[in-house]
């Protein structure tokens, strides 16, 4: 789908090219994104990881069944399908932690999917690609941390190229760039242009959520209680407020998975529909975001609850044209409404 395209079918539509937008992101990494918690074969969560594999699938029926569009990052190993493709991608210069275990190359791996689902997942790559509506994206090569010491952003570079190659091999050009941990850095955003993202997804510009900074546990622990309470507001994202090139395309919430305490799963719930009612009645985008392997566990409750929230945007949909989109229908649409102004 092009943008000239995207412009027509709005015209015929009678709809306009920046409607309240409910968009999904989900960061795809298994084991790549946990390698430094998850640290032996017999830690909790490996549950959890394995168990993304049959989320993945489920989510996906879901998406089909009610037409949701949604990014999915993918971690660039994960593109792999056995490790001989693995290592002829992986780049040449690497970064060097000070805190090796976030090096995810010092990893022992199997040799293909079928020996070592937690780190290959060519298959759900495919199965993600032939769903409607869903875009491979990517969430850089070997989940890279912009904001640790020991990495530099040449090293940066050659992981996102790393990242491209290996997803173009499999028939794969990724626009959409989601970045490990949100560590979101101005002084990589070249980096990431050269390599060819046209956008990324950044963080909420609101208490809890610096810029620059690295993480703190009272920060986290802020983000923690506004998803349950509103803390912060309702972080919707205003169509004339995205900027940058690439184009920073700020988060709103973060999925929690359930706690298994039905007060508070009830009050998250709330909080998203909440939010997502302000911005379908301000015109606004509603940028929803978690892991695959946050359905890990409890997986059928989590789908519920997903379920339970995107029928909430469907009745938004009827009530204010809210729209489903990826992060690259939000790229065309800011392309196109800010290059043809009379087309909104």
């Amino acid at each position: 789908m092009n943008a000239n395209w995207m412009t027509r079918l709005a015209r015929a539509e009678g709809e306009p090219l920046r409607p309240p937008a409910f968009v999904i992101s989900l960061d795809f990494e298994l084991h790549w994104g946990m390698s430094d918690i998850v640290t032996t074969p017999e830690h909790p969560y490996v549950r959890h990881l394995l168990g993304a594999r049959r989320a993945v699938p489920a989510m996906l029926d879901l998406f089909r069944e009610r037409h949701i569009r949604a990014t999915w990052a993918t971690v660039g190993y994960l593109f792999a399908g056995d490790r001989e493709t693995l290592t002829r991608f992986s780049p040449a210069r690497r970064p060097h932690y000070a805190n090796p275990a976030l090096d995810n190359y010092r990893l022992t791996i199997g040799d293909d999917e079928a020996s070592d689902p937690l780190h290959y997942a060519r298959s759900l790559v495919d199965l993600i690609a032939q769903t409607p509506g869903q875009e491979i994206a990517s969430h850089t090569f070997s989940h890279y941390y912009c904001h640790e010491a020991g990495q530099t952003p040449a090293d940066f570079k050659a992981d996102l190229a790393a990242a491209m190659a290996i997803a173009e091999h499999v028939g794969h050009r990724p626009r959409s760039l989601i970045l490990p941990r949100n560590q979101v850095d101005e002084a990589y955003l070249a980096p990431m242009r050269e390599a060819g993202f046209r956008c990324y997804r950044g963080n909420p510009q609101r208490a809890g959520f610096p810029r620059h900074q690295r993480d703190a546990t009272f920060r986290r622990a802020l983000r923690l209680l506004d998803s349950y309470v509103d803390l912060t507001g309702h972080h919707g994202i205003k169509w004339r407020n995205l900027e940058g090139n690439p184009l920073d395309i700020p988060a709103s919430m973060f999925l929690r998975p359930r706690r298994g305490v039905p007060q508070l799963d009830a009050l998250r719930l709330r909080r998203i529909k909440n939010a997502m009612r302000s911005a379908a009645r301000r015109g606004e985008i509603f940028h929803l975001w978690w892991h695959p392997h946050n359905f890990g566990g409890d997986t059928d409750a989590n789908l519920r609850d997903l379920a339970a929230i995107i029928g909430y945007f469907q009745s938004l949909s009827i009530e204010y044209g809210m729209r489903s989109m990826s992060m690259s229908d939000v790229l065309m649409r800011h392309e196109q409404a800010t290059t043809a102004p009379s087309t909104t």
